[in-house]
C-alpha cells in the first residue's frame, strides 16, 4: 500500500493570517517599493483572448486580455525552505502596493467579477510578485476612411502608470515582441487580422512630466467579398440595366422614362444604405467614388434619352411642315406618302414617284429627307406589298436615333476604362 503524505498547512505552522505570513501589517504599501530611490521596473506581459468587435461608427475595438505584471517587492519576502510561491487571489490586492496602470484613450473597461474578481496575485520567497486580471476594454481608434472598403486599419492599446513618473516607475515589455501572445482562434467577420506588434516610447505632459508608455499594435485588413456582393455587385447592375434603355424604340416614353427613373432611385436607395453605417466624415470614400460616378452614369443615361425625345420632336415638326407643304397628289388615285433617308439616292426616289426632282422640290430648298407621293394601281399588287414592306423596314431604321448607336458604344466603354482605374488605384 502507497503511503501519502500531506503538504504541512503553513497557516497552522505560523499561527496566523497569511497578510501575518507576508507582513502586510508591518510595511506601509501606499508607497512604492524602494520609495525615494530609483525607478522601480515593472514588466508586462499580454495574453489576447479575444478582439470583440470593430466599429466604425465609433471609432472603437474592444479587446478582451489578460494582463500581467511582474516586479519586486522585497517587502513581500518570506521565509521557505522549498523556494515555491505562494497564490492568492484578490482580496490580498486591496492591502500592498501594485502598479497604478490604465487603458490610455480608453472609453469603457472592466474586471471581470464571475464568479469572482478574475484576479490572481503570485509571491515568491524572494519578494518578486506576478499580478495578473482578466479586463476587457474598449478604447479609441483612429481610422481612416479615404480606402474604405479597401483599406487596411491599424490601431493600438495604450498601458501607462497613471501617478508615477519614469522616475519612479518604469514600465517595460517583459520578453520584447515576445510579451504578447494572442490566441490562434481570433477571428473578425469583416477583418484579417495581420499583425500583433509591441512598442514603447515616452509620453509627455506638461503639467506632470514624462511618462513611460507600451503600445499593443495590430494591422486589420477589411474582407472586400461583402462589399462586393451587397454594394459594388448591384450598383454595376444598375449601371448596366440603364444601358437598356438605348435598345428601346425611342417613341416607347412611358418604357425609358420609367426605367431611367427606377435606376436613379434604386441608386440613391445604395448610396444611402451605405453612408449609413458609416461615420460622417469630410473626406471622400473610395466606395462614394465608384458609387456617384455610377450614379452619374445613370443619371447621363436619363439625359440622353431627354436629348433623343427632343431632337425626335424637332425632327418630327419639321417633317410635318414638309409633308403640309407638299401634301397635294397631283390627282393621282390611290397615292400613298413614303418618307425617304437621305441615304436614298436621287435616281431611287425618281424611279419611285416617275417624277422628277425639279417637279418636286426646288434645288435651294432641298430637305434632309426628301417625301414621294407613290401612285399605286390596283393592279399591280405585287408592287404593293414590295412598297409596304421597304416602308415598315425603313420605319424601323429611323426609330433608333443616332444619339441612341453612340451612346451603346460610349457608355459601356467609358465604364469600363473607369473601373479598370478604378480597381489599380484602390486595390
Amino acid at each position: 500500500s502507497h503511503i501519502f503524505k500531506k503538504n504541512r498547512d503553513l497557516t497552522k505552522a505560523w499561527k496566523g493570517k497569511t497578510d501575518q505570513l507576508l507582513r502586510v501589517d508591518e510595511h506601509d504599501f501606499t508607497m512604492r517599493p524602494a520609495f525615494g530611490g530609483p525607478a522601480i521596473p515593472v514588466g508586462v506581459d499580454v495574453q489576447v483572448e479575444s478582439l470583440d468587435s470593430i466599429s466604425e461608427v465609433d471609432m472603437d475595438f474592444t479587446m478582451t486580455l489578460y494582463l500581467r505584471h511582474y516586479w519586486k517587492d522585497e517587502r513581500l519576502s518570506f521565509p521557505s525552505t522549498n523556494n515555491k510561491s505562494m497564490t492568492f487571489d484578490g482580496r490580498l490586492v486591496k492591502k500592498i502596493w501594485v502598479p497604478d496602470v490604465f487603458f490610455v484613450h480608453s472609453k469603457r473597461s472592466f474586471i471581470h467579477d464571475t464568479t469572482t474578481d478574475n484576479i490572481m496575485l503570485r509571491v515568491f520567497p524572494d519578494g518578486h510578485v506576478l499580478y495578473s486580471m482578466r479586463i476587457t476594454v474598449t478604447a479609441m481608434c483612429n481610422m481612416d476612411f479615404s480606402h474604405f472598403p479597401l483599406d487596411s486599419q491599424t490601431c493600438s492599446l495604450e498601458l501607462e502608470s497613471y501617478a508615477y513618473t519614469d522616475e519612479d516607475l518604469m514600465l517595460y515589455w517583459k520578453n520584447g515582441n515576445e510579451s504578447l501572445k494572442t490566441d490562434e482562434k481570433i477571428s473578425l467577420s469583416q477583418f484579417l487580422i495581420q499583425k500583433f506588434h509591441t512598442t514603447s516610447r515616452l509620453a509627455f505632459y506638461s503639467s506632470t512630466g514624462w511618462y513611460n508608455r507600451l503600445y499593443i499594435n495590430f494591422t486589420l485588413r477589411r474582407h472586400i467579398f461583402f462589399f462586393l456582393l451587397q454594394t459594388y455587385f448591384p450598383a454595376t447592375l444598375m449601371v448596366m440595366l440603364s444601358w437598356v434603355s438605348f435598345w428601346i424604340d425611342r417613341r416607347a416614353v412611358p418604357a425609358r422614362v420609367s426605367l431611367g427613373i427606377t435606376t436613379v432611385l434604386t441608386m440613391s436607395t445604395i448610396i444611402t444604405g451605405v453612408n449609413a453605417s458609416m461615420p460622417r466624415v469630410s473626406y471622400i470614400k473610395a466606395v462614394d467614388i465608384y458609387l456617384w460616378v455610377s450614379f452619374v452614369f445613370v443619371f447621363l443615361s436619363v439625359l440622353e434619352y431627354a436629348a433623343v425625345n427632343y431632337l425626335t420632336t424637332v425632327q418630327e415638326r419639321k417633317e410635318r411642315k414638309l409633308r403640309e407643304r407638299f401634301s397635294c397628289s397631283c390627282g393621282i388615285p390611290h397615292s400613298k406618302t413614303m418618307m425617304l433617308d437621305g441615304n436614298y439616292s436621287e435616281s431611287d426616289a425618281n424611279s419611285l414617284a416617275g417624277y422628277t426632282r425639279n417637279q418636286m422640290v426646288p434645288e435651294e430648298e432641298k430637305p434632309e429627307k426628301m417625301v414621294v407621293h407613290l401612285a399605286m394601281s390596283n393592279e399591280s399588287n405585287s408592287s404593293r406589298k414590295r412598297g409596304l414592306k421597304g416602308h415598315v423596314g425603313l420605319r424601323i431604321i429611323q426609330n433608333t436615333h443616332a444619339i441612341d448607336k453612340y451612346s451603346r458604344l460610349i457608355f459601356p466603354g467609358t465604364y469600363i476604362f473607369f473601373n479598370l482605374i478604378y480597381w489599380s488605384v484602390f486595390s
